[in-house]
C-alpha cells in the first residue's frame, strides 16, 4: 500500500491538495482538501446591495462574469426587476466569450500536458514549415536542459500514448490556443468594457449601449474563436480520444449530475436555456428539475468552519454563515476549506459533463445531434453511458463549444436586428428594497454556480455563494461518502506511484 500526495495540484486556478491510498497499482481511497480560504461571504456583508456584483466577480478569475451574473441574477430577484431582452442577449453574449475562453484555457493550456507528450514531438515527422518551426522551438527548450514550464511533465510516462505526428501538432494548436484566448477576451471587453471583471451588467439591465458596429466588432472577433472551435479543437478532441478510450473505464464519481443552466432564453425559464437546468440521481439517465431555493443543503463535518455553519442548511435561510475555524488537516476529521454541498442527500458532480448529459436528455437544440455523432467517431455509438467517465469530462468540454458558438451566433442575429430597427430597451429602473432574498442560480464553465442573498434595512444582511468547487470538491458527508472527486479517484490506475500522471488526470477533469 502506497500512500501518494500531491500537493499542491498545479495547473488549475486555486489550490488543492491530493492525498491517495494506492494498493496493487490502483487507487483505493482518496482525500481532497481545497487549501484556501476566500471568505467572500464575509466581507459582502452589511454592504449596499449594489456593491455586491462588483465584488463577487472577484470570486474567481478565470470565470469572473459568471459570478457577477449570478450575483446580479440574485440581486434582481431581491429587487423584484427584471432586464429587458436586449440585456439578456448582451448578457448571453459576454457570457458566450467567456466560456470559450475558459474552454480553450483548460483544454490546451491547464490540460493538454496531461496527455501531449512535447519531447516526443521532436521525433515527428513534420509535414509543414508552419509545423516545423514550432518543432525547431521545442528542440531548443529540451536541448537547452531548461525546459522551463514543461519541466514538470512527465515525459515518456507509459500512460502517454499519442504518437509523435499527434503530440507535435496539438504542441503547435497550445501555441495557437494562446492567441484564441486573448482573442474571447478582447471580445468580452466590447460590452464589458474589460476582462476580466467587467463593469455593465448591474441589476435591472446592462449599462452598455451598443451600436451595431460593437456587435459586428464583436461578431468578428469570435469568428476567429468559433473557428478555432469548431476546426481545431473538436477535431483535436476526436483525434486524441481513441488513443485513451481506457479513460472510459474509470472517474465514474457519486453518478449524480447538477446544472443550473446557462445561457438564457428569452422565456427566462431555466429550463430553457441552451444549456437547460436539471438534475441526474443516482445514475439513472433521467432529467429531474430542482430548485435552489429549496433543495440545497451544506455541511461543515469535514470543513473548517464551525458546527452552526453547517447542519444541513440551505445557503438563503435566513441562519446560513460562512464562519471559519481552522484546527489541523486532519483526514479522519476536518481537512478542507471546502463545505459538503448536496441536494436530497446526494452529492453532485457539477461541470461540462453534467451540462451536457442533461441537455442531451432533455433534447436541448443541437446537443443530441453531437453528441450522438462524436459517440460514433470513438466506436461508442448509442452508449452516451460511457461519458460517466474521465473520458467523458475530456470529450464534453470541446461538444459544449461548439454548441456554445451555435447559441452565440443565433444571439448575435437577434441582436443586429434589434437595433437596427431601434427596438427594445437597455436597463429597467429600480431601487434597492428594505429588505428582501433571492437567489442567482447559473453555471460557470466549471460548473454549477449560485449567489444567496438577504437584504435588511437596504443593507447586505446574509451572503452565501456556492461556486462549482464546493459541489465537485466536496469532502466526505455526514454519512461518510466521498465528495464527486475523491469517489472518481477510487479505482484509479496508477502505473507508476512516484509519477502520479493518471490521478492529475482524474483531478484535472474536473477543471478545478
Amino acid at each position: 500500500m502506497a500512500r501518494v500526495v500531491i500537493d499542491p495540484v498545479t495547473r488549475l486556478e486555486g489550490h488543492i491538495r491530493c492525498e491517495v491510498e494506492v494498493d496493487n497499482g490502483v487507487v483505493k481511497d482518496a482525500w481532497i482538501s481545497c487549501t484556501l480560504f476566500r471568505g467572500f461571504e464575509i466581507f459582502i456583508k452589511d454592504r449596499d446591495p449594489r456593491d455586491a456584483w462588483h465584488i463577487a466577480h472577484r470570486i474567481c478569475g478565470v470565470c469572473p462574469t459568471s459570478h457577477g451574473h449570478a450575483a446580479t441574477m440574485g440581486l434582481e430577484e431581491s429587487f423584484g426587476v427584471e432586464p429587458p431582452d436586449n440585456a439578456v442577449l448582451v448578457r448571453n453574449l459576454m457570457e458566450a466569450a467567456q466560456f470559450l475562453h475558459s474552454h480553450v484555457l483548460w483544454f490546451y493550456t491547464l490540460n493538454a500536458f496531461d496527455y501531449v507528450d512535447v519531447v516526443s514531438a521532436l521525433s515527428a515527422k513534420a509535414t509543414t514549415p508552419a509545423l516545423q518551426a514550432v518543432q525547431d522551438r521545442l528542440k531548443a527548450f529540451v536541448d537547452s536542459g531548461q525546459l522551463g514550464f514543461l519541466e514538470n511533465g512527465y515525459w515518456g510516462h507509459p500512460a502517454m500514448k499519442l504518437p509523435p505526428e499527434v503530440n507535435l501538432e496539438l504542441s503547435a494548436h497550445y501555441l495557437q490556443a494562446l492567441e484564441i484566448q486573448a482573442k474571447a477576451a478582447q471580445a468580452l471587453a466590447v460590452f464589458g468594457g474589460k476582462f476580466p471583471y467587467h463593469m455593465s451588467t448591474p441589476p435591472g439591465g446592462v449599462t452598455c449601449v451598443p451600436t451595431l458596429q460593437d456587435v459586428v466588432n464583436y461578431e468578428y472577433i469570435m469568428k476567429e474563436v468559433n473557428d478555432f472551435v469548431r476546426n481545431v479543437f473538436v477535431p483535436d478532441t476526436l483525434a486524441a480520444a481513441p488513443f485513451y478510450l481506457d479513460l472510459a473505464t474509470f472517474g465514474q464519481g457519486v453518478g449524480n449530475f447538477l446544472t443550473w443552466g446557462v445561457l438564457e432564453d428569452l422565456s427566462r425559464d431555466p429550463r430553457q436555456r441552451a444549456l437547460p437546468r436539471g438534475a441526474i440521481f443516482d445514475g439513472n439517465l433521467a432529467v429531474e428539475d430542482v430548485d435552489p431555493h429549496t433543495d440545497v443543503q451544506e455541511f461543515t463535518g469535514s470543513s473548517w468552519y464551525t458546527a452552526a455553519s453547517g447542519e444541513g442548511k440551505n445557503p438563503g435561510s435566513a441562519d446560513a454563515e460562512t464562519e471559519p475555524e481552522y484546527t489541523s488537516l486532519d483526514l479522519e476529521d476536518k481537512y478542507t476549506w471546502s463545505k459538503t454541498t448536496n441536494i436530497k442527500g446526494r452529492q453532485m458532480e457539477v461541470g461540462t459533463l453534467a451540462r451536457m448529459l442533461i441537455a442531451y436528455l432533455s433534447d436541448a437544440p443541437g446537443a443530441k445531434s453531437i453528441v450522438d455523432s462524436t459517440l460514433a467517431a470513438i466506436g461508442q455509438a448509442g452508449n452516451p453511458t460511457v461519458l460517466v467517465s474521465a473520458l467523458g469530462r475530456l470529450a464534453t468540454k470541446a461538444l459544449e463549444s461548439s454548441l456554445i458558438a451555435d447559441k452565440m451566433e443565433m444571439d448575435l442575429a437577434q441582436l443586429k436586428e434589434n437595433i437596427a430597427s431601434g427596438k427594445g430597451e437597455w436597463f429597467t429602473p429600480n431601487e434597492v428594497p428594505k429588505s428582501g432574498s433571492g437567489v442567482g442560480a447559473w453555471d460557470a464553465p466549471r460548473g454549477a454556480l449560485a449567489h444567496w442573498n438577504r437584504i435588511e434595512d437596504k443593507k447586505i444582511s446574509s451572503y452565501q455563494a456556492v461556486p462549482a468547487s464546493n459541489w465537485n470538491f466536496s469532502p466526505r458527508d455526514e454519512q461518510g461518502a466521498r465528495g464527486p472527486v475523491e469517489e472518481a479517484l477510487v479505482g484509479t490506475p496508477v502505473a507508476d506511484p512516484e509519477k502520479p500522471l493518471e490521478i492529475l488526470r482524474v483531478i484535472h477533469t474536473f477543471d478545478p
